[in-house]
């Protein structure tokens, strides 16, 4: 195990260098422990000898690759600022991200090769430009510059901190900055207790990353995985079938995933669901999105009581969770705070009674730091109360036994006629039908109520988009819902515009339906 004050990849690199830290679920490439620190410890010094101290920034933007992990723990080593820049964005949205965040290097791979290219104001000023697996115009080699470096660690190294950026799914994305915790490197976190207290990870554990790397979660939970000690696959993308592949192949025993990712297995027919020896796996835990009733209990009747399921966001403001017999016995919560307060506040400023919908707010925490958002003083003051209070901006409820339900973002909150609609639970139904393999809701103009209800659906079979299929759905929804939640009219896509992570890019869809609006008043 490892020492009790040191929770970082060099403390395993000194006792077993061979140990696995990362295996590729593609090609199975493994980077040991090893391995690991010695590029995180020469990039360190890579990231001192251009003049970054403790606090500065980097950023880095690629895809799933060998080399994400190893290059984040070196700015972590630096103990500098890291964003971790989603690779699907575009070149102005990258650029945006570069230069709003103060960064003075960047490294990027080939994969964003014609992106980079076209940001040449935001790189210019950059202190260091570096390119990992191939070249790309205006930057150094990655692999050439740390192998001029010493693998040796740096002298009274502190930890490092994310400052990741909001995905942009209602506006201009925002980086969430915390305090750096200015302790020496390999201090454990809340999420390393929570990791080994709630989800039983040890550092026998092997965990599956199926999701982009950039993304909060995902990156947070590697990293805590590498603090103690565990055995980490990332798949380069997600694929319903190869993460089943992968868990039998490398006796997975904890992985994370979002809702969406449970859909697509269950959608898998029964026979390739069932030729999978899951039996390694421990625990799996859910975020990011709220998950359909009825998506849950099949994944808890298919997998066991194996499913732990928490509510958090990248600010740290608060934490909920909930395992499989919490859940089941309120099915729909995501769980009871921990460490944290949670409240439903009404539009007047003040609780409202158990059972009434609300802003969450999240009061007095152990695992809070007081986030803000960088270069955004007006949206940090809006997510606070005056006492302190503060939010993600998400819509819920809390039963008699203080367990907590989302309903929306209030982001996405649909007003018809006067009537709040959140599209959630819409969503939630309509994800079920057999038919559908995704699913958006959100508000349209509407000259008689202001907005009325949409629903752009991804078929499982595009043959089958028409008035048949969209009567169909809507009947589906009317059985279900009240009529006011259900969709009056339903279009198909091919594809949504869903984030990798399983959020849906709905402000991309909303904004095609508003075109020439100037206010959602209608």
């Amino acid at each position: 195990m490892a020492d009790e004050t040191t929770y970082d990849p060099g403390t395993w690199a000194k006792k077993q260098p061979d140990r696995t830290a990362i295996i590729m679920g593609g090609d199975g490439r493994v980077v040991t422990y090893g391995e690991l620190d010695d590029t995180a410890n020469r990039l360190s010094r890579l990231f001192r000898s251009a003049g970054l101290q403790p606090g500065d920034h980097v950023a880095f933007c690629m895809e799933n690759r060998p080399e994400f992990l190893p290059i984040l723990w070196g700015a972590h080593y630096a103990g500098l600022y890291y964003t971790a820049i989603s690779s699907r964005l575009t070149a102005d949205e990258l650029a945006y991200i570069i230069e709003d965040s103060g960064s003075r290097a960047f490294v990027t791979s080939p994969y964003k090769a014609d992106q980079v290219a076209e940001i040449g104001d935001a790189l210019a000023r950059l202190d260091l430009r570096l390119s990992v697996g191939g070249p790309v115009p205006g930057f150094d080699s990655f692999e050439d510059a740390i192998a001029a470096q010493s693998g040796d660690p740096l002298e009274g190294r502190v930890e490092g901190s994310p400052m990741l950026y909001s995905s942009g799914t209602t506006g201009r994305p925002k980086g969430v900055k915390l305090p750096l915790p200015d302790k020496p490197l390999g201090t454990a976190e809340g999420l390393t207790n929570l990791l080994t207290l709630l989800f039983g990870a040890t550092a026998e554990s092997t965990y599956l990353s199926p999701a982009p790397l950039y993304h909060s979660a995902p990156l947070r939970y590697c990293t805590q995985f590498h603090r103690i000690g565990a055995a980490v696959v990332v798949m380069e993308k997600f694929d319903a079938e190869a993460a089943l592949q992968l868990i039998e192949r490398h006796r997975v025993t904890h992985s994370q995933w979002v809702p969406t990712m449970f859909v697509r297995m269950l959608k898998l027919p029964e026979a390739t669901r069932a030729k999978y020896d899951l039996s390694s796996l421990t625990c799996a835990v859910h975020a990011a999105a709220p998950c359909p009733i009825p998506v849950k209990e099949q994944m808890i009747e298919w997998w066991g009581p194996i499913l732990h399921e928490y509510y958090a966001g990248t600010e740290g403001n608060g934490f909920v969770y909930c395992n499989s017999e919490g859940w089941l016995a309120h099915k729909g919560t995501v769980g009871q705070p921990v460490g944290s307060e949670v409240h439903i506040v009404g539009e007047d400023g003040k609780e409202v009674p158990v059972g009434e919908e609300g802003t969450i707010y999240f009061g007095a925490s152990s695992l809070g730091t007081g986030f803000q958002y960088h270069n955004d003083p007006d949206k940090t003051a809006g997510s606070y109360l005056d006492n302190g209070w503060s939010t993600l901006g998400d819509i819920g409820r809390v039963d008699e036994d203080g367990f907590l339900y989302l309903t929306d973002r209030k982001a996405n909150m649909i007003i018809s006629g006067g009537v709040n609609i959140y599209p959630q639970e819409t969503e939630n139904v309509l994800t079920m039908h057999p038919r559908v393999q995704d699913v958006a809701v959100f508000g349209v103009p509407n000259e008689d109520f202001g907005e009325e209800v949409k629903a752009v659906v991804q078929p499982v079979d595009m043959a089958q988009a028409g008035t048949a299929l969209e009567n169909e759905l809507i009947a589906y929804c009317r059985e279900n819902l009240a009529d006011v939640k259900c969709p009056r009219s339903i279009d198909f896509r091919e594809e949504l515009p869903r984030h990798p992570t399983g959020k849906l890019y709905k402000r991309l869809l909303k904004d095609e339906y508003w075109k020439g609006h100037t206010t959602r008043i209608v």
